[in-house]
């Protein structure tokens, strides 16, 4: 059986009093990509939120790696290794591509490992290398992305969360992040990713679930999924 990393158990969080999730559960499982899509307003950003604690839960549990972290502060849940690459890059652009790698490492478990991800990081995006000096904002909208993820790696994930990476990105790039995503999974990184990009992020996931309306109203592998009717007809045009 495979190691679970994350286990959403029947999540129920809101805003104030109204309710957005209602009962969402999904499971993550080590070294393999897991999804999650749905349209615009169906709770996927509200779910990443209650993971990573920095919306707290009204009712259910997150255990993460056999942990019950739900009550525990967000810090604390990114020291344990639970690491979110957040939409729309949000790099430091004043800073170096060297300095916003290295901000990446700030717990004390990354630090240790500093020059070791470091060199990861360069082996995955030999363009960061290239441009180590180089301001973040002065870099194109794929680099910051690369740059994104790079720093997520930098802090050492046992989850790592990523927030809709080919946002904003032409289609070149987009296909760009997407050969990143798959070349981590073939690498063993555990990933969940959020993604409004249906086609793509179900030709590479390992396991996949559908928000609406803040439940989940479908699951399976991305095969299994991309073949449904249902799914053709509400999110590829088919």
């Amino acid at each position: 059986m495979e190691e679970l990393i994350l286990d959403v158990d029947s999540l129920e969080t809101g805003y104030g009093e109204v309710q957005i999730l209602w009962g969402v559960s999904l499971r993550a499982e080590k070294s393999k990509l897991t999804t999650i899509i749905g349209s615009n307003g169906s709770g996927k950003t509200t779910l990443l939120k209650a993971i990573t604690g920095v919306l707290p839960v009204w009712n259910g549990r997150v255990i993460f790696k056999g942990e019950d972290i739900t009550d525990i502060p967000a810090y604390k849940r990114a020291e344990r290794g639970l690491v979110m690459v957040p939409e729309g890059r949000m790099v430091f652009p004043e800073m170096s591509v060297y300095e916003n790698l290295e901000m990446g490492a700030y717990t004390k478990r990354a630090r240790s490992k500093l020059k070791e991800s470091m060199d990861f990081v360069f082996s995955l995006f030999p363009r960061l290398k290239e441009r180590i000096d180089q301001k973040a904002g002065t870099m194109s909208g794929g680099e910051q992305q690369m740059l994104a993820i790079g720093r997520g790696l930098m802090a050492c994930p046992e989850l790592l969360i990523l927030d809709e990476p080919s946002l904003g990105l032409a289609p070149k790039l987009v296909l760009e992040v997407f050969e990143i995503i798959e070349k981590l999974r073939s690498e063993g990184v555990t990933m969940l990713l959020v993604e409004q990009n249906v086609h793509l992020s179900l030709a590479i996931t390992d396991y996949a679930y559908v928000m609406a309306e803040g439940r989940i109203v479908m699951e399976g592998s991305g095969k299994d999924l991309i073949k449904s009717d249902e799914i053709r007809k509400a999110y590829l045009g088919i």
